[in-house]
Order: C-alpha cells, then sequence, then structure tokens
C-alpha cells in the first residue's frame, strides 16, 4: 500500500482484513503520512524494496485537500513524489510479470502513476472499481439478510 496511509480510509480497511486474510502487508510513501500504529498490520519499507517482491501494488491517490496547511505541505510537489513514490516506468518494468497495479480512485495521473501506464496490463484498477460495485451490493445484501460472511462478521 503506497502513498497518504494515515489520512486513507481504503489503506485502513485493506491493512484489516489483508492481515485477517493472512496477507504480507507492506507500506511505503512518505514516513510523515505513515502512523506507526500501523506497525501491527505490516512493514514500512522504500519503494524501491517492494517493487520486484509484491505481488499486489495498491497506489493510494494523494489527497491535495487533506494536506493544506500541514507541516510537510511546502514539502510537497507533484512530481518530486512520482520520482520519489510513484510507479514510474522504470518502477513498472521490474514489477514481477503477474503482479497487479491497484488504486481505489481518482488517480492523480503523473502522480501515483506515470501517464503512460495508466491502461497498461498491469493496471487493474478499472476491474477493480467495477468489481467493487457488485462486492458491495452483495455484502450489504448479506448484512440485511443477517448471513455470516465466511467468518468476517
Amino acid at each position: 500500500i503506497v502513498g497518504d496511509i494515515t489520512h486513507s480510509r481504503v489503506a485502513r480497511s485493506n491493512m484489516e482484513i489483508l492481515n485477517k486474510l493472512g496477507a504480507e502487508v507492506y507500506f511505503s510513501g512518505p514516513e510523515y503520512w505513515y502512523d506507526h500504529a500501523f506497525d501491527k498490520y505490516g512493514k514500512f519499507l522504500p519503494i524501491d524494496e517492494l517493487v520486484e517482491e509484491v505481488d499486489v501494488m495498491m497506489l493510494l491517490r494523494v489527497q491535495h485537500e487533506r494536506h493544506a496547511g500541514d507541516a510537510h505541505e511546502g514539502d510537497f510537489s507533484a512530481s518530486d513524489y512520482h520520482k520519489q513514490y510513484g510507479i514510474n516506468e522504470e518502477r513498472y518494468a521490474l514489477l514481477k510479470p503477474d503482479t497487479i497495479i491497484m488504486h481505489p480512485g481518482p488517480i492523480n495521473r503523473g502522480v501515483e502513476l506515470a501517464d503512460s501506464l495508466v491502461e497498461a496490463p498491469k493496471s487493474a484498477f478499472v476491474a477493480q472499481m467495477e468489481n467493487g460495485v457488485f462486492m458491495r451490493m452483495a455484502m450489504l445484501e448479506a448484512v440485511l439478510r443477517g448471513r455470516k460472511l465466511g467468518g468476517l462478521e
């Protein structure tokens, strides 16, 4: 999970469920956007230590609106973020053949992911968003009908 982990509901829900399901979870991004309370769910590492190892790279949207006025606002530029933490052509080339890139959307093109890679074969976020609708429908139906969700109540 790469990006603004502290402010992301997506990161929080994924780290919890992935941990329960036994996945190895890694975090990356600016360290000032990471809360070490999340260490119980996974390990924080530089992105370049992860790209060759992971099966799924989940990118998070840089939430510019949440950083206005924070202590690190002056440290941020979209191009610097992309160079340091984004998936660019070089990092993409290092991903394992079957690795997929996920993103909850909307994507800041050229920030989290190079514009040229938005429709690349490993970019799975269009299917992720489409399938997310059906998953939420199924979970809501199960909850409303009082069914258990595979031990994940």
